[in-house]
Order: structure tokens, then C-alpha cells, then sequence
């Protein structure tokens, strides 16, 4: 009679474990929570796009919030506070921050919400899909340097202190520090990773500098203000590389006057619905081979603009 107990407790454990197995693989997605860094730039709407459509895939029903931190540290740790309060399943977060987001991610984790970074890294975070920064810092420089026939003034047009930017810059500097007659004149003016911001600080820079050979803009946007400062101060002496791949940059590539000659590209609808996939899958119970994914950046310029296909959603 003790065996014949014992089998049906064992029976009725494992008959509890299936049971329970199955309904840790049936969680339904219900809240998504997105915080970027600036909802005015196109990078970040595409971003959205692809986590929302991602999403939907999962659940058509799923509700999904888009919030702009606007480059605002404080702002986003406020956004990210918010989402755990309402009980969200899935934060996917541009940090704004490569570290100081980190008490923010933690509280969220801890809180059993799964977080997914995109085009940045965020410290703590569940999975992280972004594209290889470094490698377009490189390309993209590597581009000026090349046109300059390794021997000229340059400058770099920062920004805010994201893991992406930060990258970019290092590969960038890592091709300018390789040539011993590049001169870099400036590298630490904060373009804010807007138009407006790159026009600001291009404006800047060339009422400083009398001559400049090439500027390198850690995004399409900054890159297209860049221009425009060069436009309205009637100097056209250098060229313009920056990271992207944006539709707005593809029409200045095409144009014969435009001094923007090079952007290493990414797919941001492509990258955050990955990052969405990776993180359901964490929300499953289900843990990823890899935890952090690089896409390769691929250098868009003139000569290669007609193969290229650019964003998956415009």
C-alpha cells in the first residue's frame, strides 16, 4: 500500500510539473514598453515600427507604449520606473545611458520584467540587439581618411553618451590615431544627435576653424544639420561621413553637390523586432543562445547607392 502511495504522489508531481511547464510556455504578452532616445529622429520611429509589428505577431492584442526620453537620464529612469508600476511585461529600452541606466534596469529585472536593449547596451539588461559600432566608426572614417589620402584636419561631431555613440567614436579615432597626418582638431562638442544639435555645434566649429577637411557625424542627423551649417556659412572645402543609412541620407548621397559622401548603415526596424522576438522568448522562460547580438554594418556611398536596399520600413 506504501509503494502503491508513493506512485500516485509521483504520478500526481509529475502530472503538476507538465501542467505547470505548460502554462510557464502559455504566458501571453500583453504589455510592451518602449523608451528611445528621441521620437523625432526617423531611426527611432522605424524602431518602434519593428517592435510593434514584432509584437503584434505574438499577440494582436498586445498594447505597446512608445516614449521619448529625449536624451534625458532622469527622464527615462522616470519612464522605466513607470512601466514596472503599471506591471509591464516587456521593456525595450534605448538607453540614453551606457551606465548610469544601470539602477533602473535592476529595479526592472528584479521587479521579474524582462528588458531588451537596442541599438544601445544597457548594463543588466535581459538580451541586447544592436549593430556593431565600432565597425561603422571604422568604416566610416576609414572612408575620410582614404578620400584624404591619409593627410588632412578633421573633426568629429559627438554626442550623447550611449554605448552606440561611445563605440562609434572609439572606431572612428581608432582609424584617425592610425594615420600619423590626420589632425584631429575637435572631438568633444555634443551634437545631441539631432539635426538642429549638428547644425549648432558645425556652426561652432567652422567659425573656430578656418579650414577642415572632413566631419565625422555619429548619425544621419547630425550629418544633414552638419550640411546645413556648412550651407548657410558658404563653405564647401570638406566632406561628411556619418552612421545610419537613413532614407534622407540615400537622397544626399544621390545628389551631385551634397558634401555627405558616406553612412554605414543599419536596420533599426530589422534590429528592434529581433530584439522583441529575443526578449519574448526570456518572457517565455526560455534563455537565449546568445544573449547579445551584432549586426555588421554595411558603408553606403554614391557608387554603391543602387544596390543599396535600404531600411526595411520607411
Amino acid at each position: 500500500m506504501r509503494n502503491v502511495s508513493r506512485l500516485l504522489l509521483g504520478s500526481a508531481a509529475l502530472a503538476l510539473a507538465f501542467a505547470s511547464g505548460a502554462q510557464a510556455q502559455d504566458k501571453e504578452l500583453k504589455t510592451v514598453g518602449i523608451s528611445v532616445g528621441l521620437l523625432g529622429n526617423p531611426f527611432f520611429v522605424a524602431t518602434i515600427k519593428g517592435i510593434e509589428d514584432a509584437a503584434k505577431k505574438i499577440n494582436p492584442d498586445v498594447k505597446v507604449t512608445s516614449v521619448s526620453a529625449d536624451y534625458d537620464l532622469n527622464k527615462q529612469v522616470n519612464q522605466i520606473d513607470s512601466f514596472v508600476a503599471a506591471g509591464t511585461d516587456i521593456i525595450m529600452l534605448n538607453a540614453v545611458d551606457a551606465k548610469a541606466i544601470a539602477p533602473a534596469v535592476a529595479r526592472a529585472t528584479k521587479a521579474g520584467v524582462v528588458v531588451a536593449a537596442f541599438d544601445v547596451s544597457a548594463p543588466g539588461a535581459d538580451v541586447t540587439v544592436m549593430t556593431d559600432n565600432v565597425a561603422a566608426g571604422r568604416k566610416a572614417c576609414q572612408y575620410i581618411v582614404d578620400h584624404l589620402g591619409g593627410k588632412g584636419d578633421v573633426v568629429i561631431i559627438n554626442g550623447p553618451a550611449s554605448s552606440s555613440i561611445l563605440d562609434r567614436v572609439q572606431g572612428c579615432k581608432e582609424v584617425f590615431d592610425a594615420s600619423p597626418d590626420i589632425n584631429l582638431l575637435s572631438d568633444d562638442q555634443n551634437g545631441q544627435g539631432s539635426r538642429d544639435g549638428g547644425l549648432d555645434v558645425m556652426q561652432g566649429l567652422l567659425t573656430r576653424y578656418d579650414h577642415i577637411d572632413g566631419v565625422f557625424a555619429i548619425n544621419d542627423p547630425t550629418g544633414i544639420g552638419a550640411e546645413l551649417a556648412a550651407k548657410q556659412l558658404k563653405r564647401n572645402e570638406f566632406i561628411i561621413t556619418a552612421v545610419d543609412g537613413a532614407p534622407d541620407i540615400e537622397a544626399a548621397l544621390a545628389s551631385d553637390g551634397s558634401l555627405i559622401k558616406a553612412s554605414a548603415s543599419q536596420d533599426p526596424y530589422v534590429m528592434a523586432g529581433m530584439a522583441l522576438d529575443m526578449a519574448y522568448k526570456m518572457f517565455e522562460g526560455e534563455k537565449p543562445e546568445q544573449d547579445t547580438v551584432l549586426l555588421e554594418p554595411e558603408l553606403i556611398t554614391a557608387d554603391n547607392l543602387k544596390d543599396y536596399m535600404g531600411w526595411t520600413a520607411r
